[in-house]
């Protein structure tokens, strides 16, 4: 009796280890299973927004904001003047060039529902027209479907509600995903716009895009007629 006791408790303390394992094993996959739809989103995401410190770039309790941006403004303008700050999901503005067949949404900020409505800036880049390194991104195979048409020379509008804003493609880039040297601040203003490179076998670790300098400013307001936001 105790010879098949002794036996029974120790064939229990060889097993309990191997079950435990295989419980922990079960947990993990089932965690790690998302839907193919929501796999496809993320693997599509562009490499971008390293510097994001609003907790809703998760998508957690995101709200987007669709504004209407001024088109035809007709006041007087100035070179200097008043910025509205946009909020972490805000469509703050809209991208014309003369390689896009569309006007491109951009929102402040990146997720993968922003993603899919339009183009997003980092938030840890600068807003369109102050100095320094606005980056801006989209998916290859929707809204930067013809970014790799652009060349040197070539003319981007970003059109705010605080103002318009023209640059010129100064340099055509191409890095990979981990290399931060194109989308890190800068002293120098400039646009940095990129997307993944199109790999028909797969996804691309490569990224592609153009450095534009600013040009044409155009503020709405003069410095101190308002308060930024």
């Amino acid at each position: 009796m105790n010879k098949q006791q002794s036996k029974d408790e120790r064939l229990i303390h060889v097993a309990t280890p191997f079950i435990l394992l295989f419980i922990c094993v079960g947990i993990f996959i089932a965690a790690m299973i998302k839907p193919a739809d929501k796999l496809k989103v993320y693997f599509n995401l562009a490499f971008m927004d390293n510097l994001k410190s609003n907790p809703e770039a998760a998508g957690s309790g995101l709200v987007i904001r669709e504004n209407d941006i001024i088109d035809d403004y007709s006041g007087e303008t100035y070179e200097e003047g008043e910025f509205i700050r946009p909020k972490f999901g805000e469509m703050y503005a809209v991208m014309t060039a003369s390689a896009f067949d569309i006007q491109i949404p951009v929102y402040w900020g990146s997720n993968s529902e922003l993603f899919e409505r339009g183009a997003c800036q980092s938030s840890g880049s600068k807003i369109i027209g102050e100095q320094g390194n606005s980056v801006i991104s989209a998916h290859e195979d929707t809204y930067f479907a013809d970014l790799y048409k652009l060349k040197k020379g070539d003319k981007i509008t970003l059109k705010t509600n605080y103002g318009e804003f023209v640059y010129t493609v100064t340099e055509t880039i191409s890095f990979n995903k981990s290399d931060g040297k194109y989308v890190s601040p800068s002293e120098k203003s400039k646009l940095t716009l990129y997307t993944c490179k199109k790999n028909v076998l797969g996804n691309s670790d490569e990224r592609i895009g153009v450095i534009c300098e600013p040009t044409e400013t155009k503020f709405y307001r003069k410095a101190g007629e308002g308060d930024s936001k």
